[in-house]
């Protein structure tokens, strides 16, 4: 069915996400074991905390990613060369200035930011040591979110899925063979830094081959695009920061009360449950740039096919979803003793089948957001983040308040809960829009 409906790039670029989603399964599978074994559940989290970090500093993208991903999608399907090189060159601009406010805050607040989470000395003296290296990092991570944009926006998601399942490979291989040798904790950031440089460089020869495109013309910086990219960024960065108030928040909280042992268990069967939501999730991460391309043709036809994607996206999250997700929970406690062997512990089948629960939720939710953002509706995506966000620090935070005491069971089942009443919204909204552009 959805075979008749997609242009063959819209399909292959649908493919690639779930061929892409296998290798990055196997690379999980493969790098939590790993890392627990060389480091253990106490200094694995303390890499975890460092990550947190990095997540905050995410905030500093101001949302360039996906709207130079959407922005560039009109663009080319205009076929106007020049404007996509005003919008790289301009997000590229605007994110040296904020990747430098970011690295600035961290460095002036690193040690408020270790207090936060209530280390150790030793591990407290960890972080601090490694923090300005996240730091720059950060910076780093944002012209690569753009370079990776710019070719999804080209039509080439394909290439970008494949180039970044090839850099999780590299981080995990190089992280392995450190700790291996005996770099510890800092072998994971190297393998980031190096994931990162592969996917710049082969981002960049992927685009020198599809368009002519030049960066950083100083003549390219373009005012009117620098409006649309931050009035586009701009409500993606509220989405940003109020995702803060979910796992960054939550790996707080279990860091400070229950201990920073249990950021692993946290991490594992919340990266377990989103990868099992992957397997279906990814293949619809090209319908954003589809529908961008799409909207811009205001006929009949054009609206009546992305009703029928959303449909058709629906359909296969109910048939394929369920059954698959069933599986995943009754045969948790098995299959995760395989895979983590003697680092297996009996908190994690619980906390897992919790946590399949609440990305089952979030993946229904999926062709809804997909959708909403082609249209560039972005307003009716901040209200459910500000729903589910919100909804999860008041949980979080009123139990801890009410019982004194905070564990990891806790924190999934209110992941869960914090995700019924934004699904709810998000379905209305997005039946009422598609309604209104099929008239």
């Amino acid at each position: 069915m959805i075979r008749k409906l997609l242009s063959s790039q819209l399909r292959i670029n649908m493919a690639s996400g779930m061929v892409t989603t296998v290798i990055n399964t196997v690379a999980m599978v493969v790098a939590y074991p790993i890392y627990l074994h060389f480091l253990g559940y106490e200094k694995y989290g303390v890499w975890l905390v460092l990550a947190t970090v990095l997540t905050f500093a995410q905030l500093g993208n101001l949302g360039m990613g996906q709207a130079v991903m959407k922005l560039v999608a009109e663009e080319y399907g205009r076929g106007n060369i020049e404007g996509i090189q005003h919008y790289v060159t301009t997000a590229l601009a605007l994110l040296c200035v904020s990747g430098t406010v970011a690295l600035i805050i961290i460095l002036a607040l690193k040690n408020q930011i270790v207090a936060a989470f209530k280390l150790s000395d030793e591990n407290a003296k960890m972080v601090l040591w490694l923090l300005p290296y996240i730091g720059v990092l950060s910076i780093y991570v944002f012209v690569v979110q753009v370079f990776e944009a710019l070719l999804s926006g080209l039509g080439r998601m394909d290439l970008t899925n494949y180039i970044q399942s090839l850099g999780r490979g590299i981080s995990v291989a190089v992280a392995g063979l450190l700790l291996f040798i005996g770099f510890g904790v800092k072998s994971l950031l190297i393998g980031s830094i190096l994931s990162y440089l592969f996917i710049h460089i082969v981002s960049l020869v992927c685009i020198w081959r599809i368009a002519p495109i030049r960066f950083l013309q100083i003549n390219s910086f373009d005012v009117y695009r620098c409006k649309r990219l931050l009035h586009f960024g701009g409500a993606v960065f509220g989405n940003s920061l109020i995702s803060i108030l979910l796992s960054p928040f939550n790996k707080l909280l279990l860091s400070r009360y229950a201990g920073v042992f249990t950021i692993p268990i946290y991490e594992i069967t919340f990266a377990g449950s989103m990868q099992v939501r992957a397997l279906i999730e990814v293949g619809f991460r090209a319908l954003m740039p589809e529908i961008s391309r799409l909207s811009e043709d205001k006929t009949k036809y054009a609206k009546n096919k992305i009703s029928q994607i959303y449909r058709d996206a629906m359909k296969v999250i109910f048939l394929l979803g369920i059954p698959m997700y069933g599986v995943f929970a009754i045969f948790a406690p098995l299959l995760l003793r395989i895979w983590l062997r003697d680092r297996y512990v009996e908190t994690l089948p619980g906390v897992f089948r919790i946590m399949l629960v609440g990305t089952f939720l979030t993946l229904v939710g999926v062709p809804a957001y997909y959708s909403t953002m082609g249209f560039g509706r972005v307003r009716d995506i901040v209200k459910t983040n500000i729903m589910s966000a919100g909804g999860n620090f008041v949980l979080v935070t009123g139990y801890y308040a009410l019982t004194g005491n905070l564990s990891v069971y806790t924190v999934a089942w209110c992941f869960v809960l914090s995700n019924v009443i934004p699904l709810a919204y998000f379905l209305y909204i997005t039946r009422y829009l598609l309604a209104s552009d099929t008239e």
